[in-house]
């Protein structure tokens, strides 16, 4: 139990820690290199290794699309460029349904190769590579990564002469954090810059931190898998074995006291075995898998397919068991032991002979929590799960006299499990809809997968109702009972509820399930948010002028996920309230490609960095001051620029963006 203990805790260590990091990205790790090919020409080499998730876009991308790897020449001395910036490695092509084009990018590795004709004896060229990164959640801001080398050309060759007047180095302003204030408040906004561009990186993850969000996560994951624990007691599989179970160990000891004891180390027995389960899918998987599971196609699709057939299952066409020669070895192993061996083989015997109904439930789970990218996720679940399924057998040993209170096995357990089965049903969609999103097939659309809902949950609500049989129901004709036909009204308002979404209404309800907004076809909702700025120091004069928060929001021209989030969350009529009238809109692009008046060259980790555009600029405040470089990133500050709330990425919930808001207004009006 201590080393059970300690990897658990070690494990949980290893969220936050993840948790304080997560704000930085690294997905792409470049290195720079020459070839000399022949005494005339070099090449200059860019290779990079891509995470896992991560994909670099190709060059020459159209316009209007993400950014395209780009080479930017700086200085040229005694060299002439060759042709353009190519590529080597495999290209994906895929068409894009938020660009409505098809996009080029790499995965897992590329290399860039930019080709020199050396035309004097000595050569020295410099520059930078640009290029553009995303995964299924957010977008890098267009990174550089700088070249500078010198180098011999031919003997016979004339002296160098420049061919390009080096920018970087003569005309760029050295400058640190300091120099970047001085420049905002030179630029005639009359707002005291000395503390806009400050960095609140701690007190922004400590308000992070606050807002507890891995705690809420783990509990709700938790509490997950404690109703999925106590759905699973009340399944045929399960609640017939509790009264045998319990007599078995009463009448075993033949005192009441040592059965009671057995039936607890029973009830242990089963929380070890589920514990040891989520332990060793976290451990198989490790903490980089289940992050990535949650945006990968391929498992979203598998998990759809897995979901579909434990539905099928639920309704009765057939039955989910594993192979009898496992339930017989360990069953007669159990009656030739004696001591705790044998009541804990008799509990490994429970979770073989219940796998037709717990499978499921324990499947769906271990998807649900491995797809939210919480690493210690599965453990938690599945000690939920087992500390419900193990209580009635620990509660009914202690007091057997409840058994005879206990309801009796019937047909009422073939009815949670086939609302079980729609449950699955739906959960299904919105697995396939991530494939789908990822894939752009557009074969769920929005309107699409809310009909299949409404389907899914009328038919649930006709079932509950007793309107609709399964064969698995058998010949039964008895009406419903009260609490079914009550439940069944609510599933069937709840597919009333999301017939106006089909035309477009934000239906906040399943926002978080459905496809995001914009992939609706037919839409006669309109709502649209529009930056009341695109410049930090303009936006802070103004918030300082009309006493209100500034919600800055870190986004790109090529950012898909930001366009998701304005059109799934921006649309929503009180998130669209609050940032037209509450707070100062201010979107910072920071792929915005127009040149600053004078280029800057800051300090940032110990190296000097050039910032030449724009969204350069927004991306270097984006990095220093709030310790993040993805988009989308919002974040809540006061007119001098102290942050009123934890920051936000990309999370199409509605509710959890409404959270943020009302947080950051709270905290200003103190």
């Amino acid at each position: 139990m201590k080393q059970l203990k300690a990897t658990f805790v070690t494990l949980l260590l290893t969220v936050f820690a993840l948790s304080a990091a997560a704000q930085m990205q690294d997905p792409v790790h470049f290195s720079v290199s020459q070839k000399k090919v022949s005494p005339t020409e070099i090449e200059v080499i860019f290779t990079a290794k891509i995470d896992a998730g991560w994909h670099v876009y190709s060059t020459g991308m159209p316009d209007g699309g993400p950014t395209s790897a780009t080479i930017h020449t700086d200085a040229a001395e005694g060299v002439k460029p060759v042709g353009g910036l190519t590529h080597r490695g495999k290209e994906i092509s895929q068409y894009d349904n938020m660009f409505g084009m098809n996009l080029r990018y790499f995965e897992k590795n590329v290399t860039f190769v930019q080709k020199y004709k050396v035309t004097a004896k000595t050569y020295h060229v410099k520059g930078y590579l640009e290029y553009g990164a995303c995964n299924d959640e957010m977008c890098m801001p267009p990174t550089a990564v700088d070249f500078d080398f010198k180098g011999q050309g031919p003997a016979d060759a004339p002296e160098a002469e420049e061919e390009k007047a080096e920018t970087a180095a003569d005309t760029t302003a050295v400058a640190d954090t300091a120099a970047v204030d001085t420049a905002a408040a030179s630029a005639g906004t009359g707002v005291d810059a000395s503390g806009l561009w400050t960095p609140v990186i701690d007190e922004l993850q400590a308000m992070n931190g606050e807002q507890g969000n891995t705690d809420r996560s783990l509990l709700y994951i938790f509490l997950m898998g404690l109703v999925g624990g106590l759905v699973a007691v009340f399944t045929p599989c399960v609640w017939p074995i509790i009264p045998m179970t319990v007599s078995f160990f009463l009448k075993r000891s033949g005192d009441k006291k040592k059965g009671i004891r057995d039936a607890i180390t029973y009830g242990v027995s089963i929380v070890v075995i589920y514990l040891a389960l989520g332990l060793a899918i976290t451990l198989i998987f490790g903490a980089s898998a289940l992050n990535a599971l949650s945006t990968n196609a391929v498992f979203n699709i598998f998990f759809c397919l897995l979901l579909v057939v434990f539905a099928l299952s639920f309704f009765g066409w057939f039955e989910l068991t594993l192979p009898s020669s496992w339930t017989n070895k360990v069953d007669n192993k159990a009656s030739s032991t004696s001591g705790l061996l044998s009541i804990f083989l008799m509990a490994f015997t429970l979770t073989l002979v219940s796998f037709s109904c717990t499978g499921p439930i324990i499947g769906f789970l271990l998807v649900e929590v491995s797809t939210s990218g919480n690493i210690v996720g599965p453990t938690v679940g599945m000690l939920g799960f087992a500390i419900a399924l193990a209580l009635p057998f620990t509660l009914f040993a202690m007091f057997p006299t409840w058994l005879k209170q206990a309801p009796k096995s019937g047909g009422w357990m073939n009815t949670i499990k086939v609302v079980l089965g729609f449950i699955e049903l739906a959960f299904a969609l919105k697995f396939f809809s991530v494939a789908d999103l990822a894939y752009g097939w557009g074969l769920l659309d929005r309107e699409v997968f809310l009909a299949l809902w409404i389907v899914i949950f009328g038919l649930l609500g006709l079932y509950l109702i007793g309107k609709l049989k399964f064969r698995s129901d058998g010949g039964d004709t008895e009406a419903m009972p009260v609490p079914c036909i009550m439940l069944g009204m609510i599933s069937l308002a709840f597919a009333i509820y999301m017939v106006p979404g089909l035309w477009g209404a934000p239906c906040k309800a399943v926002s978080a399930f459905a496809p995001p907004m914009n992939t609706q076809d037919f839409n006669l909702y309109h709502n649209e948010v529009k930056p009341r700025f695109t410049n930090y120091e303009q936006a802070m004069e103004t918030a300082a002028a009309e006493g209100k928060p500034v919600m800055i929001d870190f986004t790109g021209f090529g950012c898909v996920n930001c366009r998701k989030m304005e059109a799934a969350v921006w649309t929503d009529p009180q998130v669209a309230d609050k940032l037209n009238k509450e707070v100062v809109l201010v979107s910072l692009y920071v792929d915005d490609k127009t040149p600053l008046d004078k280029p800057i060259e800051v300090v940032e980790n110990g190296k000097k960095r050039t910032l030449r555009t724009i969204g350069d600029k927004w991306s270097y405040l984006q990095r220093n001051k709030f310790g993040a470089n993805a988009q989308p990133f919002y974040v809540i500050i006061d007119s001098k620029g102290k942050p009123l709330a934890g920051s936000y990425s990309y999370d199409e919930n509605i509710t959890h963006y409404m959270d943020f808001i009302e947080t950051g207004l709270k905290n200003f009006k103190k």
